[in-house]
């Protein structure tokens, strides 16, 4: 795609703001997707006849895939063209959404399923990689925390707006729309995005081996990618499956209540994730941030949880601050870019968000699993019904992670925000 922008200044100010926007689009639609099965629990178990832990598998076929993908996503997208690759893994997305909303065989359900994951790999990491090469590295924290806000407004929209609209026609018409939306994006990536060419040629200067070794020996990206999986997954599990059922079940609220609760918990990230991105900048430290986001994250998680029969208002803020909290994690992306260099940007960020997936992956049908033991036999319209103390023990797994993450904090050395270059 050729453009003038070298000879309009404004244009060249303005263009890396409309990459970001067109790909945090893309961060958005992996979230909503990701989300999706939350508000249609009780659909996808009568539609696919399976129960708690098969729910709960379903959903994470996604993660599997996803978690395949995500070195794999981070090498390609150092190497090769980031435009053409990313255009490519939202048109799988898409239509993987397609197939799924079509679809009564279980069997086909999961591997389209996957196929989502498998596309929607490319979503954090591209994004991502294009806020490392379109700004300044002191910029990093804050643009990659406000993709992380339209990413969060993805998870809002996969609950309270989608359960709107799978009431107002049903969860097959509601994923139809979805996908054609993806489509839509995934042409507009292709005809807006370019690649940029990098200093000192790291795409020819990448090699496979020696690089992915060079990350995999280096304590820090494992102690980082741990923490950051354990303390985003009970966002991921409580926010993008069970917390609906489990409203609705401990502290009886209709399913539009229960969806419009934990749509508070990616407001909160949302709005979380970019101040503090700015203030771990603006401190020119990580770790401080990371530690009180996440020991935020675990006070309010614990009274959603464990204290029954509250209000809706009193719920919504719990949750909102339980996001709020756990978006402080997303520090720990910009720490580990600032200790590899820009080359390896993607492959790191890859490796990251590899450790995220898997706790993602096993937490959600693990949920499933501990309910289905604690299981007492009630069936209303031949879907499994939980009781309170199911749900109680099966989400303990949660507060558990939050502080396992912060234990872990306390191998992890500083990078006072200072990128290798």
């Amino acid at each position: 795609m050729n453009t003038t922008k070298n000879n309009q200044p404004w244009l060249t100010i303005l263009y890396p703001w409309i990459i970001w926007a067109i790909g945090a689009s893309f961060f958005f639609y992996k979230y909503l997707v990701q989300v999706s099965p939350s508000v249609m629990t009780t659909d996808l178990m009568k539609a696919f006849h399976i129960h708690g832990a098969g729910l709960g598998n379903l959903s994470a076929f996604y993660f599997y895939a996803y978690l395949m993908m995500q070195i794999p996503v981070g090498i390609l997208l150092d190497k090769y063209s980031p435009r053409f690759l990313t255009s490519i893994a939202i048109l799988v997305c898409a239509i993987s959404t397609l197939i799924f909303s079509q679809t009564n065989s279980l069997w086909l359900a999961c591997i389209a399923r996957a196929f989502m994951g498998a596309g929607a790999a490319f979503a954090a990491v591209s994004c991502f990689k294009l806020a490392t090469v379109w700004f300044p590295p002191k910029r990093f924290a804050l643009v990659s925390g406000l993709c992380m806000t339209v990413a969060m407004l993805g998870a809002i929209s996969g609950q309270a707006p989608l359960s709107l609209l799978v009431q107002t026609f049903d969860w097959r018409m509601a994923l139809e729309i979805i996908s054609f939306l993806g489509i839509i994006l995934g042409l507009l990536y292709f005809l807006i995005v370019e690649d940029k060419s990098e200093k000192n040629s790291s795409q020819n200067n990448y090699k496979l081996f020696p690089q992915l070794i060079f990350i995999i020996k280096n304590k820090q990206a494992w102690l980082l990618s741990i923490y950051s999986g354990l303390a985003f997954a009970p966002v991921s599990v409580f926010g993008g499956l069970w917390g609906v059922p489990y409203l609705e079940t401990v502290h009886q609220l209709t399913p539009t209540q229960a969806a419009f609760a934990i749509s508070w918990i990616f407001i909160g990230f949302a709005i979380g994730a970019p101040i503090f991105g700015w203030l771990s900048d603006f401190i020119g430290q990580r770790k401080p941030l990371l530690f009180l986001g996440t020991f935020i994250a675990l006070i309010c998680l614990l009274p959603t949880l464990y204290i029954s029969n509250q209000n809706l208002l009193t719920l919504s803020l719990f949750l909102f601050f339980f996001g709020f909290g756990a978006s402080g994690f997303f520090a720990s992306f910009a720490m580990i870019r600032e200790i590899f260099p820009i080359m390896l940007a993607a492959t790191v960020l890859g490796f990251m968000n590899t450790f995220d997936s898997i706790c993602e992956a096993l937490s959600e049908p693990l949920v499933g699993a501990f309910l289905d033991l604690t299981w007492q036999g009630k069936v209303i319209n031949g879907v499994h019904q939980f009781s309170i103390n199911s749900y109680h023990s099966a989400l303990l797994v949660l507060p558990i992670y939050l502080i396992t993450a912060l234990a872990t904090l306390f191998f992890i050395e500083e990078t006072y925000c200072k990128p290798k270059m």
